[in-house]
């Protein structure tokens, strides 16, 4: 009777299988390999992005019985790095960025210093919601590695190192984008937070933090523009400029940080680089005689040396 019924129903149970599947046994290991098209709806794009600049200027220079005078031995070092991580899916987008600059200047009359030094890191999140316009949060903050000193004549004090004075800021507003080269950033709301560690530094009362304090918060209104162009094969440009107003302080006064640098490439590793910063902070007062109201800070650094562009990577 087994044998009976099994002889009748498997036939019938496997014809019904293979009606149900419509898939013939010679076919299924084409099925199971086979490449699977992207559904032509899915508008999905997700890319990363990553590269970056990175420059060494060396200036060296003597001088024995020289009539017209000057130092007898000189030397300037500048170092430069600038890496980037672009990431974007659908409307949202992720840019961050990181600059390191130093520079070291050895005399004979002077002795040695440093004339920059700075570590600036920037995380920038997106939201598209209307073409060119994103709804944004920012993130931003910048500090120096080494002890900084404030000269007059013969004479040099303490006027900066590692954390002292560090800005930390924290920012929710609108960003414009009308094309890859250009971003226009505001915010209404902005915390920033500035930061001496050392006891020293911060037992003067020095970049607006209260005497003997470590750090101050402020709220205000900041923005931010950012600008990068490549001109042709050889010379680029890129400059950044941030403002910022304290609704707690003066609100009127307005904090300038602007830095800019253009290059001239030479060849595949030689170029020469223009790079000129601009800050105005209403806190920041340690020059003058008086050094009782703040002043433009300005530095100019012009070099001829090593430039190598890092992989720019997408995917």
């Amino acid at each position: 009777m087994r044998k009976l019924l099994a002889t009748i129903w498997v036939p019938f149970i496997l014809t019904s299988v293979k009606s149900q599947l419509n898939i013939p046994v010679r076919t299924l290991p084409n099925e199971v390999f086979r490449t699977i098209k992207k559904d032509p709806t899915d508008t999905t794009v997700w890319s990363w992005k990553r590269g970056g600049i990175t420059s060494l200027t060396i200036n060296q220079g003597n001088q024995s019985n020289w009539a017209a005078g000057g130092d007898n031995f000189s030397l300037a070092i500048g170092a430069y790095l600038n890496y980037y991580v672009l990431h974007k899916i659908n409307r949202h987008s992720w840019d961050n960025s990181i600059d390191f600059n130093f520079g070291f200047l050895q005399t004979t009359s002077l002795g040695s210093r440093k004339n920059d030094d700075r570590i600036d890191i920037l995380s920038k999140y997106g939201y598209n919601f209307d073409k060119k316009w994103y709804l944004s949060g920012l993130f931003n903050f910048r500090s120096q590695f080494f002890d900084g000193r404030s000269y007059s004549g013969t004479e040099s004090s303490l006027s900066s190192t590692f954390l002292s004075p560090a800005y930390a800021l924290l920012s929710a507003g609108f960003d414009y984008k009308p094309n890859n080269h250009l971003s226009v950033f505001f915010s209404p709301f902005t915390s920033r937070v500035i930061i001496i560690a050392s006891d020293k530094l911060a037992a003067k009362g020095l970049y607006g933090v209260p005497e003997g304090k470590h750090s101050t918060n402020q709220l205000g209104a900041f923005g931010s523009v950012n600008f990068n162009q490549d001109f042709s094969k050889n010379i680029s440009y890129r400059a950044r400029a941030d403002i910022f107003t304290n609704y707690k302080s003066n609100p009127q006064n307005i904090d300038l940080y602007m830095t800019n640098l253009i290059s001239f490439r030479i060849n595949k590793f030689l170029s020469a680089t223009y790079n000129l910063d601009l800050i105005y902070d209403d806190d920041v007062k340690l020059f003058g005689d008086n050094k009782d109201s703040p002043a433009l800070q300005v530095k100019s650094l012009i070099g001829i040396g090593f430039m190598m562009r890092l992989n720019q990577i997408a995917n």
